[in-house]
């Protein structure tokens, strides 16, 4: 079997090993006291992660998804309120705003960073919007500075949607601290990742922070006192054991992402091939993303070679089905289109050795030359 074989779009075995023998102790306990939801494991975990990021709270929930909801909920925003947001990114940054029947108000993004472009932002300003969702793409922060300048000039709220920047930074200061509320996932592949579904709110706000806490666990402010319609949104002991655990391994495995970044960067800077570009503070390489027109015949090339790739995200929300009802004109988001269509995530995870980066470049080069 050839070396090309055997690298997959990502290994999260590697992690497991390197946490195995520290949290089996852990495990044990959590299973003799019974801790399966919230628990001692999840308060561990959310004060880790708050002094981790710089902030008074850290709300653990049960997805990346439910945190968005909750955050736009404790925010204020109801029906008939509106959300400026990007077009290119996974749905779940759209769900919450729906959840509480809101309108997302769909924008188009950067040419380098992908991130929400303010200047397209700005023509779509309308009555009844209140808030905005930038999204720290691929791991990269959006521009922080300039939305909380826009933010400021419209009066309106700033939800972070920071489900691929764990750990990353913005002129000094950590992504989750940068707006009212900070939306991470902790799905499995994710650079801190669960074992399963996960999710976690941060805000210096310790009124919306309370309110979070019994939304996430059936609006009970107080035993069997339900002040609100809740969710049954509530971390799992053993997510909040096992991120408690990664956690601590969160700085290094984030340098060994970059290092392998770096290698990819100097093997591919040559070539016909839009890479990614740091110009938004820190980028912690949750996905390293290389864009060509020629995206679909490179990626069965590399499947063919047994490269394992990926596709983030080539349907963009103006584009989904299911936001047919907000009449849209699909042909003004020119450059959000540009990345669905040319796109592609190659291999890079903790674990994953030169041997295989130094394999991918050769693939993307061999291809390249003959096409």
């Amino acid at each position: 079997m050839s070396v090309a074989s055997r690298i997959p779009f990502a290994d999260l075995s590697w992690q497991w090993q390197a946490i195995e023998a520290d949290i089996a102790p852990d495990l044990r306990d959590l299973f003799e006291a019974s801790a399966f939801c919230l628990g001692a494991a999840v308060d561990n975990f959310e004060r880790n992660f708050a002094a981790f990021v710089g902030v008074r709270h850290a709300i653990g929930v049960s997805s990346g998804t439910a945190a968005l909801h909750v955050a736009v909920i404790a925010a204020g925003i109801g029906p008939g309120d509106k959300v400026l947001l990007p077009s290119h990114t996974f749905i779940a940054t759209a769900w919450g705003v729906l959840y509480v029947g809101a309108d997302p108000i769909l924008c188009d993004v950067e040419t380098v960073s992908g991130t929400i472009d303010l200047v397209d932002a700005e023509r779509r300003m309308q009555p009844g919007v209140k808030a905005i969702i930038p999204v720290h793409l691929y791991g990269q922060p959006a521009d922080m500075r300039a939305v909380q300048q826009f933010a400021e000039r419209h009066g309106l709220i700033v939800i972070e949607d920071a489900a691929q920047a764990h750990g990353a930074c913005y002129r000094g200061n950590r992504i989750g601290t940068l707006g009212k509320f900070a939306c991470f996932s902790f799905y499995p592949s994710k650079n801190l990742g669960a074992a399963g579904e996960s999710g976690l709110v941060t805000t210096n706000d310790d009124v919306a922070a309370a309110r979070m806490r019994a939304l996430r666990n059936h609006g009970e402010a107080e035993r069997y006192v339900h002040t609100e319609v809740g969710f049954n949104y509530r971390m799992e002991g053993i997510q909040g054991l096992v991120l408690d655990h990664k956690l601590r391994h969160l700085v290094a495995w984030t340098e060994e992402r970059k290092r392998l970044a770096r290698r990819y960067m100097e093997g591919l800077r040559s070539l016909p091939l839009g890479l990614p570009e740091i110009i938004h503070g820190d980028h912690v390489y949750h996905l390293f993303v290389v864009r060509t027109p020629q995206r679909d015949a490179l990626r069965k090339h590399l499947e063919a070679r047994g490269i394992g790739s990926g596709l983030h995200y080539p349907v963009p929300l103006h584009r989904q089905p299911c936001f047919s009802h907000l009449n849209l004109n699909r042909a003004s988001f020119p450059v959000a289109d540009q990345f669905a269509n040319e796109c592609l995530s190659l291999p890079l995870y903790v674990g994953m050795n030169d041997a295989q980066v130094d394999t991918v470049i050769g693939e993307i080069r061999r291809f390249l030359r003959a096409n």
